[in-house]
């Protein structure tokens, strides 16, 4: 112990520093002194967020280590309103609140939170009669994110209160087709600060030609919007209805059918969209469909889709300068992994499965000279080969070697993540 005291405390908290939020909890277990260094220190537990369930089970030891710490995001799983007054008098400061399987149908308590920025509601249990509390939030709320959540107002309703959200910079609204939407104009005529939007399009079959264009823009104008998300997306759109969006820097498309209709109205998209740098589509057609349209400004792409080594080699052309890539094909990705450093060269970032390449093509990722950030998305294993119904969710004997192997290969230059981290706020629609 004499020893460890003797070591500066900022020396002890620069390598607590670069530990995960987990190590960190253990650490504190392992000494008074550790602890005291721990708890003291509140840059280490920036963005540390907690999930809570069962109130009762927390005592006040357990919300002044919370208070102590400025813990800054929570997620409150099957909460009460009361639940949010005992939150709010432990963490009055609270930034970043997620409400999971709300209970009650309203959220009054919202107001007691004055420093309140960051909302989501996912998956209500009760439908909420409206979504005034909203209002309490609309001067200092920069992002709510409404998933799965049932309203008995009418649209209109929904509409006005969101458009008194005027510092609003990220907007997510995810439903089952329930909510009549006709145009986002209204939305956006309001919500001038807006760059990130999450919307779902199951109700839409042909988009309006004033969809996606507030009432202030005039003369060809463009919206601040540079993030778009669509989620159920099949709708007929026109290189007029996108004109609003051509400053847009990142499009996602999740289609609505896995069996895709007779038009491909991603290649209208792509064709009106000339800045794009990040391009995600989830479902739909086969990427041979419109690989041919995609824009040589693109920096990343996502493909969860149909696809050929051919089409990949049409990427390469039409995206030569692509740094991130997310690659999981419907059908089997082992023909397609081994071209990946000679198709794109520049790759910083790799997401991929690994079930079905085959050791060699793995190891062969070392030829990627610029790649930093390697991410395995089916990091499990079946450890029984008599037993296929047991699953083991952690890195098998096999990938680990790999892992091991590839970073001597590259001199320890390429990181390997098996579990990725979350937005706590996030819902699980994409």
């Amino acid at each position: 112990m004499l020893v460890l005291q003797q070591l500066p405390a900022e020396l002890w908290l620069q390598v607590f520093g670069l530990l995960s939020w987990s190590d960190k909890l253990n650490l504190r277990c392992t000494c008074v002194h550790f602890r005291h260094l721990v708890d003291k220190s509140r840059p280490l537990w920036h963005g540390f967020s907690v999930a809570l369930r069962n109130f009762s089970r927390y005592n006040r030891p357990f919300w002044r280590s919370l208070a102590q710490r400025r813990v800054d995001i929570i997620s409150v799983r099957s909460g009460k309103r009361k639940h949010l007054k005992q939150l709010a008098t432990w963490l009055p400061a609270l930034g970043a609140l997620r409400l999971d399987d709300w209970r009650e149908v309203g959220i009054d308590e919202l107001k007691l939170f004055q420093w309140m920025q960051r909302l989501s509601v996912t998956s209500c249990s009760s439908p909420l009669k409206n979504i005034d509390f909203l209002f309490s939030l609309s001067q200092r709320l920069l992002e709510l994110r409404l998933c799965n959540v049932k309203l008995t107002c009418p649209a209109s309703h929904l509409l006005a209160t969101l458009s008194q959200l005027t510092r609003l910079t990220s907007l997510q609204l995810h439903h089952d087709g329930s909510l009549r939407v006709p145009t986002l104009s209204g939305v956006l005529t309001h919500l001038t600060e807006l760059k990130r939007l999450s919307w779902t399009m199951i109700t839409y079959r042909t988009l309006s030609r004033d969809f996606f264009s507030p009432a202030h823009l005039t003369g060809g104008g463009a919206l601040q919007l540079s993030d778009l998300q669509l989620l159920n997306y099949d709708a007929v759109v026109t290189q007029e209805v996108l004109q609003p969006l051509s400053r847009l820097l990142s499009l996602s498309i999740f289609h609505l059918y896995s069996v895709p209709g007779p038009i491909c109205h991603l290649q209208t998209w792509l064709t009106s969209l000339p800045q794009l740098r990040s391009l995600s589509v989830h479902g739909g057609h086969p990427l041979a469909v419109y690989a041919e349209f995609l824009p040589s400004s693109l920096l990343s792409l996502t493909l969860c889709v149909d696809l050929q080594p051919e089409d990949l080699q049409v990427v390469s052309h039409r995206a030569p300068h692509l740094e991130h890539l997310h690659l999981e094909p419907w059908s089997s990705s082992s023909g397609l992994v081994r071209l990946l450093p000679q198709l794109f060269p520049h790759l910083r970032t790799l997401r991929i499965r690994h079930h079905h390449l085959s050791d060699s093509d793995f190891l062969n990722l070392q030829q990627l000279q610029h790649l930093v950030t390697l991410e395995v998305l089916d990091s499990f294993y079946k450890p029984d080969p008599t037993d296929p119904s047991r699953v083991v969710y952690q890195p098998s004997p096999r990938l680990l070697q790999l892992i091991s192997d590839l970073q001597k290969l590259t001199n320890h230059r390429v990181r390997v993540i098996t579990s990725s981290h979350r937005d706590p706020l996030s819902c699980h629609c994409v």
